[in-house]
């Protein structure tokens, strides 16, 4: 254990240091002359300030680095810079003082954020529980329905045994969906890239969701077309899921006897993709929370997902897709004027012109 001096102490050292130089200028006092006095004069005030820095230099300083040791303790990493080396530095109180607010602040933002996933974990949970009763109580009502009336005829059996099914499927898909979320948030799924043709994927794509585009009289057209250059290097069933979730959403939100376009556009060494359609577009608050899991607009679009089979996490799984390729899905929308959601994907370095296209399985 270190030495310590007290308050005290050095209140009586600075004394007999200052008594002494005072009683030593006392003593050859009148024996100088005028400049002499001047001189001695000056020579006492630096002298004094001298120790009284020195002084207060090992006293305050010292204590400042005990501090400084002990907010490492607790910040390590952040404040490993702050040691020793403010040593007989000027302002240290200053210095410390901006430090402890530094740390308060990043403190305070640290906790603002462990209250705002506090809120979304909540709301995370509501919404499952939500999800999850939707399916599970239809299932249970056309079950419990033929199970209590021993009179059912056959063809009313088998319709309510469908719509069962139709809501066990239903909440499959849902689980399946949050598994594989879970899954691209932990980092576990890997993305398998290769070189493949990103528009021949589009127009198989167009082909799947043919008969649901045709319900809502809506056209599909892929901008500029089957061209030579559209390959990129992706995982090609992840980005095939993206697709199939951005244009089966353009289809649903979109104008009815409206369009959705792809379009694939060259930027720099990677591919533009974008969908576009011409429905309502999207407020600007709600652009930013598009992408959360079982985010809604409003009402009446979680009763068309929910009608049309959807999860509610197509957008949110489609983000951590395109993420984990190092690339970041946009939306521009305007009120009235429709919706683009639009990604990136890097370009094969050579020319995979005559590379067949990739195994869609």
């Amino acid at each position: 254990m270190g030495f310590t001096i007290s308050s005290r102490v050095i209140a009586i050292i600075l004394s007999l240091l200052v008594a002494a130089v005072l009683t030593a200028l006392a003593w050859v006092a009148p024996t100088l002359s005028l400049e002499e006095g001047v001189l001695a004069a000056g020579i006492t005030v630096a002298a004094c300030f001298l120790l009284l820095y020195l002084m207060f230099e090992a006293l305050i300083f010292r204590e400042i680095n005990n501090i400084y040791q002990g907010l490492e303790h607790i910040k390590r990493k952040e404040l490993r810079r702050m040691s020793n080396k403010f040593l007989f530095r000027p302002e240290p109180l200053k210095r410390m003082r901006d430090e402890i607010l530094d740390m308060a602040q990043r403190k305070q933002q640290e906790i603002d954020e462990l209250k705002r996933l506090q809120v979304l974990r909540r709301e995370f949970l509501a919404d499952v529980s939500h999800e999850l009763k939707t399916p599970i109580f239809a299932a249970q009502g056309f079950v419990h329905t033929i199970l209590d009336d021993d009179d059912t005829d056959e063809f009313t059996r088998k319709k309510f045994l469908q719509k069962a099914a139709a809501s066990l499927d239903a909440l499959d898909l849902l689980v399946q969906d949050l598994v594989t979320i879970s899954q691209l948030e932990k980092g576990v799924v890997r993305m398998r890239r290769q070189p493949f043709d990103i528009a021949q994927l589009v127009l198989d794509i167009f082909e799947q969701l043919e008969l649901k585009a045709a319900r809502r009289n809506v056209t599909l057209e892929l901008a500029p077309g089957p061209t030579s250059n559209a390959w990129v290097v992706a995982d090609r069933n992840r980005i095939r899921q993206v697709l199939i979730n951005l244009i089966d959403n353009a289809i649903k939100y979109g104008r009815e006897n409206g369009h959705v376009t792809v379009a694939l556009s060259e930027s720099g060494k990677a591919l533009r993709i974008s969908v576009q359609d011409d429905g309502e577009g999207i407020p600007k608050q709600h652009q930013n929370r598009i992408f959360e899991r079982f985010y809604r607009i409003d009402k009446s679009r979680s009763r068309e997902s929910r009608e049309a089979g959807g999860s509610g996490l197509g957008l949110a799984i489609s983000k951590h897709i395109v993420e984990a390729h190092k690339s970041t899905i946009r939306v521009r929308s305007e009120v009235g004027e429709g919706t683009t959601l639009e990604f990136k994907l890097p370009r094969p370095r050579a020319s995979v012109a005559a590379v067949p296209p990739a195994d869609a399985t």
